[in-house]
């Protein structure tokens, strides 16, 4: 199978399983593959000291249906801190000026509630350029199931983990906040940069705002976030803004610049600001700069690639130039877009996704494993015979 052609000019920690939701009413399983989801029945009100939202009237159907997007496999799982859930399979969070919620229907498709924006038409648009509508998942998963039989077994399960199309410099800022850090520690740090932006409402008791300026951003010194805990990581985001900001036609547009760049182009000009690092540029260039064959190579995707694509190197110690390799390989397997096809095996090893996948599923695989470190005992005892 010829690799597919883009169609358009992920240490990551790992996410703990999603907050509880606000209705503690029991949502039943049914028979796998894959388990249906059920619908909140209300929606949570905007509250009244924001300043003059205008709602929409109703819930509107985004006509994507569950393989294309599947929230709990998409929002929690690391792409973004920024988007929180507001009820059973819903999340809310902001789009530029827009304040926006999605949920899934009863049988699985997806719609969206607008709770303020300065103009509806403008907030669809950026909701499906948000949620990168273009890339039609379905017809990606069907390649990367005909190269691979272990990935064509976790979507039956894992249906709808898409690859976000984020604003750049909403995406750097919060994985310059990720760095050897801890979900919890990065979610109040991007929480308080957010602060910093205008308000836009409050839904489910979460307050949103919309994504601070570089204009902002640069008057908040190293000082400030130091006391707000951000330590180490506060001198790379005043230093990352004051670079950003010394661009002539605007950091911002630098960034979006990079999205017309080759992979290693980008690479080296996100790895000229501070604090970003091989990692942090493959989640930026993956996440936001339309670069779907980046690799963002952590721990976890280490682990993936020495059980699956590389397994000589099973006892070998990730260095920068093994990270190199992995990629590569991820890419030899998945051709384009394997970034998106890395995103869905990231996604497998989470525990609250693991609960999706039958246990006959892991039993296979502990068997495969084992029968693995057996054939390299034996050969590695045959070679000092």
């Amino acid at each position: 199978m010829h690799p597919l052609k883009p169609s358009l000019a992920m240490k990551r920690p790992r996410p703990p399983s999603p907050p509880p939701a606000l209705s503690p009413t029991p949502i039943k399983p049914k028979a796998r593959p894959p388990p249906p989801y059920s619908l909140h029945p209300k929606t949570p009100p905007i509250s009244s000291n924001s300043k003059k939202p205008k709602p929409h009237p109703n819930w509107v159907p985004l006509s994507l249906s569950q393989s294309e997007l599947a929230l709990p496999l998409t929002f929690p799982t690391g792409q973004t801190f920024r988007w929180k859930q507001t009820g059973p399979l819903q999340y809310t969070g902001t789009i530029g000026p827009h304040l926006l919620s999605l949920k899934h229907l009863h049988n699985g498709d997806v719609s969206y509630f607008i709770h303020s924006t300065p103009s509806e038409s403008a907030a669809k648009l950026a909701l499906l350029d948000f949620l990168n509508v273009v890339i039609s998942l379905a017809k990606l998963w069907e390649v990367f199931s005909e190269n691979d039989s272990r990935f064509a077994e976790l979507a039956k399960y894992l249906k709808g983990a898409r690859v976000l199309r984020q604003d750049p410099v909403e995406c750097l800022v919060q994985f310059l906040c990720s760095s050897n850090n801890n979900i919890g520690r990065i979610t109040k740090m991007v929480d308080f940069i957010s602060s910093l932006g205008t308000y836009l409402g409050t839904v489910g008791g979460f307050e949103f705002h919309e994504f601070p300026s570089l204009e902002r951003l640069s008057v908040v010194s190293e000082e400030e976030l130091r006391q707000a805990g951000f330590g180490y990581r506060a001198k790379y985001i005043t230093g990352t803004v004051n670079v950003l900001q010394s661009k002539p036609d605007g950091g911002a547009q630098w960034l979006l610049s990079l999205r017309k760049l080759d992979l290693q182009e980008t690479f080296d000009a996100l790895c000229t600001l501070p604090g970003v690092g091989p990692k942090v540029a493959a989640c930026i260039a993956l996440f936001s700069l339309d670069q779907h064959h980046a690799i963002p190579v952590d721990t976890h995707v280490w682990q993936i690639a020495r059980r699956y694509l590389l397994p000589e190197l099973a006892d070998a110690r990730l260095t920068p130039k093994l990270c190199s390799r992995v990629a590569e390989a991820f890419v030899s397997k998945y051709g384009a877009y394997a970034g998106w096809a890395q995103t869905l095996l990231f996604i497998s090893e989470l525990p609250s996704q693991k609960a999706l996948l039958p246990s006959n599923f892991w039993d296979s695989e502990e068997k495969k494993s084992a029968k693995t470190k057996d054939r390299k005992h034996c050969s590695s005892d045959e070679s000092y015979s």
